[in-house]
Order: structure tokens, then C-alpha cells, then sequence
């Protein structure tokens, strides 16, 4: 299945809801050696659209989880980079893109969120049957090997970003929000998505997700609510395997005030090289 998960660090939030169970596995946190308890929190979930899918995701951070991702972050960020052929690592800096980003270090607070990611998407189910328990780990790490790196993005007041899709390589993944003080701007665009069925008067439990104000003939703009994630698919359905879903189009609009932290997951198709993904810490 492929994914773009959207994720929200910062912002604001409320909404109609599906209740998603929690789940919990405990993991060595490698950064101060103590039992760290990785508890999925019981995310609400609704869906904007079902072709192309996409589901808003509301609390899929924690409060805690966002302060770990900034805290392990914090003096590692660089200037974006964008996909370019003939390169020597297939990216180049370019002006187009005036964001900072930075992976995040695969921890145990990481290593939880990516299982998340991948519990929703299908690619993980729990097993009580203890026979089945080197198979079920067997495929976690299968699947973990398709998920590229976590990564950060910093969006500062006044920065222009353009429109992307995103979909280089069969790749999937969510967008994201913010910084102290009151943040301006800084919503997740999709131009061509049309609105949820009864959003705005009918309906105003969306505008605390969505801009309502925005022209519908603009598309659907997410607003940067903490915490909360977008998910889509990012590519067209198997019939055309690999070609990248015009109508995810999305673009990340300029932060005027305040300052913006979004988080990419992106899964692929097939598994990752290891020294893509990279080491455990």
C-alpha cells in the first residue's frame, strides 16, 4: 500500500470522530537507558476522501512525542533539498524550496511512532498466539524496512513554497505545523481535493481541521493543528502501479507569522537499502 502520512507538530485542534484502540509494547529507550513505554494514543480518525484516500488523523502525537522529535532535533537542521537525476545523490539545493529538514535519529520514542504509522496503515497486526512470534517480528522489520528515515521541516514567517507531488520513486508519506507563539498561515494545500461532503455551514466541526474561509475552488487547506496528521495515498491505484495521483497535489503555504514544524513519513513500495534507513540508536 502507498502512503503519505502528513503530520502535524504544532498548533491547534477538535472534531467528529472514529475512535482508534490503543496498544502498547515496551522498548529500551536508548537516549537515557530507562524502560520507555510506547503507548499508541487513541487517535481520532475521519475521512476526507475516498478517492484519492485521504484521512485526517487528529491527536497521532502526543504532546510528549513532539517534544522529544524537537529536543533530538534541536541545531540539525540544513536547507531542504529537492529530487534532481544526474546528481550524485539524486538531490540538489535549489531556491524553489526555502524550508529547513533534518531526519530524525531512529530512537525508542521513533521506533514507536513508526509503528504506529505502520498499524495504520495495515502493515503491522498484533498476535496473541505465541507460536507466531518470530514470524510477526520477522515481518515488523519487513515492514519497517519501507518506511525512509522520519524527517523534520522548518517553516519560517514570510518563506514561499511552491507546489509538489511528491510522488519521486513510488514514494508515500504527512505535513506539518509549529513553534511558540500564535502562529499565521502555514496550512497544507491540496488545490485540486475537493471539499468533505457537508463541511463548512452545513457542517462546522471541519473548520476546526480545515480552513473554511478559503474558496472552495481552492481546494482543501489543512489547518497546522498540533499533533494532528494528514494521510494519503499517494499514487494511483495498482491498474497503474508506480504513476504519482495528480489530485494529491499539495503545496505547504508561507507561515506570516510564527514559526512551522512539520514531520514526513513516507512509505515505499519495497524495502529500503540499510544504509538508507540507516542505524537504531
Amino acid at each position: 500500500m502507498l502512503a503519505r502520512l502528513g503530520r502535524l507538530l504544532a498548533g491547534t485542534t477538535a472534531a467528529f470522530s472514529l475512535l482508534a484502540a490503543g496498544h502498547a509494547n515496551v522498548h529500551k529507550a536508548a537516549a537515557h537507558g530507562e524502560a520507555f513505554v510506547c503507548e499508541h494514543p487513541p487517535y481520532d480518525v475521519h475521512l476526507v476522501s475516498s478517492s484519492p484516500l485521504v484521512v485526517y488523523l487528529a491527536g497521532f502525537l502526543t504532546a510528549a512525542e513532539r517534544e522529544h522529535l524537537q529536543a533530538a532535533t534541536k541545531d540539525s537542521f540544513a536547507h531542504s533539498a529537492v529530487a534532481e537525476r544526474g546528481t550524485a545523490d539524486g538531490r540538489t539545493i535549489h531556491n524553489v524550496r526555502t524550508s529547513q529538514s533534518t531526519n530524525v535519529p531512529r530512537d525508542a520514542v521513533v521506533r514507536c511512532i513508526e509503528e504506529r504509522a505502520l498499524r495504520f496503515q495495515g502493515l503491522l497486526v498484533s498476535s496473541s498466539d505465541d507460536d507466531a512470534a518470530a514470524t510477526a517480528v520477522a515481518a515488523e522489520d519487513d515492514s519497517r524496512a519501507r518506511l525512509e528515515p522520519l524527517q523534520l521541516v522548518n517553516f519560517f514567517a514570510y518563506v514561499r513554497v511552491s507546489q509538489a507531488t511528491n510522488a519521486t520513486d513510488g514514494e508515500a508519506g504527512p505535513a506539518g505545523p509549529a513553534g511558540p507563539g500564535p502562529l499565521r498561515g502555514g496550512g497544507t494545500n491540496f488545490p485540486v481535493l475537493d471539499m468533505p461532503a457537508g463541511a463548512g455551514a452545513d457542517d462546522e466541526r471541519w473548520c476546526a481541521y480545515i480552513d473554511c474561509d478559503e474558496p472552495w475552488e481552492h481546494g482543501v487547506t489543512f489547518r497546522p493543528v498540533e499533533g494532528n496528521a494528514v494521510y494519503w495515498d499517494n499514487l494511483l491505484p495498482p491498474a497503474a502501479r508506480g504513476t504519482g495521483d495528480p489530485r494529491t497535489l499539495h503545496a505547504g503555504l508561507p507561515v506570516v507569522r510564527g514559526e512551522k514544524i512539520g514531520m514526513n513519513i513516507w512509505t515505499r513500495q519495497a524495502k529500503l537499502p540499510a544504509e538508507v534507513r540507516g542505524p537504531d540508536v
